[in-house]
C-alpha cells in the first residue's frame, strides 16, 4: 500500500471488505504483479501439486505458481482484485480458479499440497483462526507457508503506522498447527532489515 488511502489503517478497517474494495478501486493496479520473493525462495524446490494462495490480491503469486505447474486456487475478499487477477491469468496463459471468499470466516473445503499466506496481517485471535484453518487443510506431505512483516519492521503504509498487533514473529505460527508432532518446521526465521524485515515460516505435514 504505497499510495494515499482515504481510510485510516486500523484493525477494524482492515477486516472490512469495503476497505479492500476502496483500496483496489483507487488505482488500476496496486501491486507489482511479480511473485513475492519469499514465496519464490521457499517453493521453487517443491514438487507441484494443488496450491491455495490465501489473500491472493491481484494474483501475481498464484499466476507464478500456475506457471510452475501447480494447480492453483486464489482466494480473496475483493471482487475488484479478483477481476484483475483473472485478467492477468488469462494474459499469462494460465488457468487459476479464483475464489471470492472472506478468509476471516472461510474454511477451505478441499485439501492442499501448499497453502501460501503472503502478508495476510491480522490481529492475534484471527491469525490463530485463519492460519489454523489453513494448517488443517494441508495434506500429508504438504506445506504451509506464512510470510508477514515482523514487529521489527516498524513499517508504514500510506504514511500511517498500522497497529503493531498485526505483525508477528515466525515462531508464533507453530502454535497454530494443531498437533505439532505431525509437522516438521523447515523454515522459521526473519529475513531482511529495517522496514523490510519479514517473518518467514514454512512447515511440512508429515506423511501419514
Amino acid at each position: 500500500m504505497s499510495h494515499t488511502h482515504d481510510q485510516p489503517i486500523t484493525v477494524e478497517n482492515l477486516l472490512k471488505r469495503e476497505f479492500w474494495e476502496a483500496l483496489y478501486q483507487r488505482d488500476d493496479q496496486i501491486w507489482s504483479g511479480n511473485v513475492n520473493v519469499n514465496l519464490r525462495t521457499e517453493v521453487e524446490g517443491l514438487k507441484p501439486g494443488h496450491a491455495l494462495d490465501l489473500g491472493c490480491g491481484e494474483g501475481g503469486d498464484a499466476i507464478w505458481l500456475a506457471k510452475l505447474g501447480w494447480t492453483v486456487d486464489g482466494a480473496d475478499i475483493s471482487t475488484t482484485a479478483l477481476a484483475r487477477a483473472e485478467a492477468a491469468g488469462k494474459e499469462a496463459g494460465v488457468d487459476v480458479r479464483w475464489l471470492h471468499r472472506d478468509i476471516l470466516t472461510w474454511r477451505p473445503e478441499e485439501s492442499y499440497d501448499l497453502i501460501s499466506a503472503q502478508y495476510v496481517h491480522l490481529p492475534p485471535d484471527l491469525r490463530r483462526d485463519v492460519f489454523g484453518a489453513a494448517a488443517a487443510a494441508i495434506r500429508p506431505g504438504g506445506s504451509l507457508l506464512v510470510v508477514g512483516h515482523s514487529p521489527k519492521a516498524m513499517r508504514e503504509f500510506d504514511g500511517q503506522k498500522p497497529p503493531q498487533e498485526l505483525y508477528f514473529e515466525p515462531e508464533e505460527i507453530t502454535t497454530y498447527l494443531g498437533d505439532a508432532g505431525q509437522w516438521v518446521v523447515e523454515t522459521c526465521e526473519t529475513r531482511g532489515e529495517g522496514h523490510h524485515t519479514d517473518a518467514v515460516y514454512r512447515a511440512k505435514r508429515l506423511e501419514a
